[in-house]
């Protein structure tokens, strides 16, 4: 059947194979293919291929059938996948063992099955997990030429907002000077500091910081990054018109930090703001508390209102990207 493929030639077939690999967009379920001196690559989320790269549909045969934890069990689980760790959400501790035992028996080239013990809580948004196989609650994460290793027990850490890091990694140039209020363990950070920027990261979790300088040393970017362990609060006057980027990815209380974004805030200062809201206004609540906080020093302009995807029944998790000049 006909399936999204990346096409290059084979000279850069290496190359690309690994770049897509280590963003997570290789679709395993059908074979990469040469044609005409060409190769393809089947993808899974077209739209998260970088532009740079053709993508193009095309007949390429199915992989080799591999026992998968569905196999296993006779229904199809739902997790996800972590590098080598799959993350379950069960309720019932017997399904969830019946689970991590199907995935262990399955192909899947996975030596942890963690299962959620509680809701994200705290400042620092961590979770109880349920260590059902491995060693520990630690991974290592490759996400678009990146790096990440973090404790999922100590750190916040979302592999869905994937694509939507990207998305704002790829606005960067180098030379920026980028300040991401609530850092973690690096993930807008690496990728912008591996695209030529000045970066400072700021995060209340120790834990999440000291990720942080290690992910930068991992992916030889430390001598662009600056990681603080603090309220973004407490820092911002030492960093007062310093940020051309900012980021503010803390979706339900951003806007009790936009005071602090406009001391931080340059003569030109490109605003990532991140809400959740409901879907009749899913972007008014966040552009009018900009608008609130920032209308007095800058002229404010919206340059992107974009859903980054579905958080709640009828309601969205948002980003807006908002130009601010002095």
């Amino acid at each position: 059947m006909e399936v999204p493929c990346v096409r290059v030639s084979l000279e850069e077939g290496e190359q690309t194979r690994r770049e897509l690999a280590d963003a997570d967009l290789i679709d395993d379920e059908y074979e990469l293919t040469v044609e005409d001196g060409r190769l393809y690559v089947p993808v899974t989320d077209p739209g998260a291929v970088p532009d740079a790269l053709e993508v193009v549909s095309m007949t390429v045969p199915e992989r080799e059938t591999q026992t998968t934890p569905a196999d296993v069990l006779g229904f199809d689980p739902s997790y996800e996948r972590l590098g080598k760790a799959v993350l379950l959400d069960e309720d019932d501790d017997e399904r969830a063992r019946e689970i991590a035992d199907a995935v262990l028996e399955s192909d899947l080239p996975v030596d942890t099955v963690l299962n959620k013990q509680s809701k994200v809580k705290g400042e620092t948004r961590i979770r109880d997990w349920d260590l059902l196989a491995g060693a520990d609650t630690e991974v290592v994460h490759r996400e678009y030429g990146c790096e990440f290793t973090l404790d999922l027990a100590a750190v916040y850490f979302s592999p869905r907002l994937a694509t939507e890091r990207h998305r704002v990694a790829e606005q960067v140039s180098e030379g920026d000077q980028a300040f991401d209020m609530f850092a973690g363990v690096g993930p807008f950070v690496i990728p912008f500091a591996k695209r030529g920027a000045e970066c400072v990261g700021v995060d209340v979790n120790a834990d999440a910081i000291e990720y942080l300088r290690e992910n930068a040393s991992r992916n030889g970017v430390e001598e662009r990054v600056t990681a603080i362990c603090a309220d973004v609060r407490e820092v911002a006057a030492e960093y007062e018109g310093w940020a051309d980027r900012l980021v503010m990815n803390l979706p339900h209380s951003a806007d009790e930090f936009l005071e602090t974004a406009i001391t931080l805030a340059g003569d030109d200062c490109v605003l990532h703001y991140y809400d959740i809201q409901h879907e009749d206004d899913p972007f008014g609540p966040g552009e009018r508390a900009i608008r609130a906080a920032a209308e007095s020093e800058y002229e404010v302009s919206v340059e992107t209102r974009h859903t980054v995807r579905s958080y709640a029944p009828h309601e969205l998790n948002v980003c807006l990207d908002v130009r601010l000049e002095r």
